[in-house]
């Protein structure tokens, strides 16, 4: 038993949530749930990342002040969080006083690795990042994410000189003392590093309103990524607190498209400010709809909120834990997830866990209030890995194989001749559920407690409706 540190990348409020961030929140509920069941201390941070251009704009849009429409974005993605059933310990605003002033203090201590120097290149008002002459070609001139032409600027900026820490992070992700999943990640983060730049920290007041001040200029603000990193150590009380308990995270979830600041920027934070880096960063893929990226204008946009209201908490979480692969892009089409509702769900999960409480009740077999759960190698080893729908694969072939034993065993004709041997066999069947289901909780926590509520109870095990009534 020890502390665990898990985090998720904040996602920016200039709009609703979209079924991609449930990804990053599941994903970090999954790992912590585990670590929770193993005994573990575990700190889960979420949050929201406030400041920058876009949200700016899309503030006036509105026609809300700044301030209410980031709280009122804000609150949303609380809502969805909760929605999906995440349990985090930690909610950091990046609007949030304490901060803003922690973060102010971080720029202070980096001093010895910022400069001023004029800028002139290509921009992406989408990413709120500068970006190189040769992604400039490579991308023919339009970023890939938004399909928006790189903008030409001319600016004087404060930089963060990340040649000070180049070795130092290729040192880390070689020996995977930071290790990046999954492993050709690292591969690629690698060869990105080579020909990665000082980076500007920073954008001119005139040209970003609306963002965290820099100490003693007023006339920059700090570049929104600088602020939205520092989250991660902000939230745990850095510089105010030791974070010592608790950092280095042990895993952080984000997305391919964010790797690249997580895995070169951030490491540059941390050994600019004399911190350890992060144990695991993870980063995962995007969601599909039909094989193609979704978007509005293609209308293959999928509404997370919709498929939560259609099926439930629980069905959402186990299409995305097993058939959303946790490292790769993958598809998502309401074919699919019906067909998985269906056929493993209702089918495989559902029908065991009722068949299985008939049977013990019309045989009078009782719970097992004294039930503990035995140890499964394969699967803690595969959790501890990350590997989650490997993990989930690995339970539901127990699910299966339950299934077939009692199929092959027939209890219902035991019963008829040896009573006694059939409640012996049944109660054998309902540890096997149990241990299932105590495997099951990270992924289907409302699930796996209705299983263990049916079969530990102190009396006869009483029939149940079904788990997942069939589409």
């Amino acid at each position: 038993m020890s502390n665990f540190y898990v985090t998720t990348a904040i996602p920016y409020v200039n709009g609703a949530p979209h079924i991609g961030h449930a990804l990053d929140y599941l994903l970090a509920d999954i790992c912590a749930r585990y670590h929770k069941n193993q005994g573990d201390t575990v700190r889960f941070q979420a949050g929201t990342d406030e400041h920058g251009n876009k949200i700016y704009q899309k503030a006036i849009t509105s026609g809300l002040p700044v301030e209410e429409y980031v709280a009122n974005n804000s609150q949303k993605f609380q809502t969805f969080i909760a929605r999906l059933g995440v349990e985090y310990t930690d909610f950091i605003r990046t609007t949030d006083h304490n901060h803003v002033q922690r973060v102010q203090q971080i720029w202070t201590k980096l001093q010895p690795h910022i400069y001023k120097h004029t800028y002139q290149g290509w921009y992406c008002e989408g990413c709120e990042r500068f970006v190189t002459d040769k992604e400039y070609a490579e991308n023919q001139g339009v970023c890939p994410d938004h399909a928006a032409p790189y903008q030409k600027l001319s600016e004087e900026n404060y930089y963060l000189r990340i040649a000070d820490f180049k070795t130092q992070i290729q040192a880390a992700i070689a020996n995977q003392t930071m290790l990046i999943l999954p492993e050709f990640r690292q591969k690629e983060i690698l060869r990105l590093i080579e020909d990665t730049p000082d980076v500007s920290i920073s954008r001119p007041k005139k040209q970003l309103s609306w963002g965290v001040p820099i100490p003693g200029d007023d006339t920059q603000v700090m570049y929104v990524w600088i602020d939205a990193l520092a989250n991660y150590i902000t939230v745990l009380g850095y510089p105010d607190q030791e974070i010592a308990n608790f950092w280095p995270a042990d895993v952080q979830f984000v997305g391919k498209d964010i790797l690249r600041f997580h895995a070169i920027i951030w490491p540059a934070i941390l050994l600019g400010l004399g911190l350890p880096l992060p144990k695991v960063i993870h980063s995962h893929g995007f969601i599909l709809s039909h094989n193609q990226k979704m978007s509005k204008s293609i209308g293959n946009v999928i509404d997370p909120l919709e498929v939560l209201d259609r099926h439930g908490v629980d069905a959402f979480r186990y299409f995305f834990s097993r058939h959303i692969d946790a490292f790769a892009d993958s598809d998502f089409t309401w074919e699919k997830f019906e067909d998985a509702y269906n056929n493993e769900l209702a089918n495989d999960l559902g029908n065991l866990v009722q068949r299985l409480a008939t049977l013990c009740h019309k045989n009078q077999v009782s719970g097992q209030p004294d039930f503990q759960a035995t140890n499964d190698s394969v699967y803690h080893q595969l959790m501890q890995n990350n590997e989650f729908t490997k993990a989930i694969d690995h339970i539901w072939q127990k699910i299966q194989n339950l299934n077939k034993r009692i199929d092959f065993e027939k209890p219902w004709a035991v019963a008829k001749t040896n009573p006694a041997a059939a409640q012996k066999l049944l109660t054998s069947l309902g540890v096997d559920l149990l241990q299932i289901s105590a495997l099951l909780s990270p992924f289907l926590p409302a699930t796996a407690q209705k299983i263990t509520q049916i079969f530990t109870i102190d009396a006869t095990v009483t029939p149940t409706e079904p788990l997942f009534p069939k589409l």
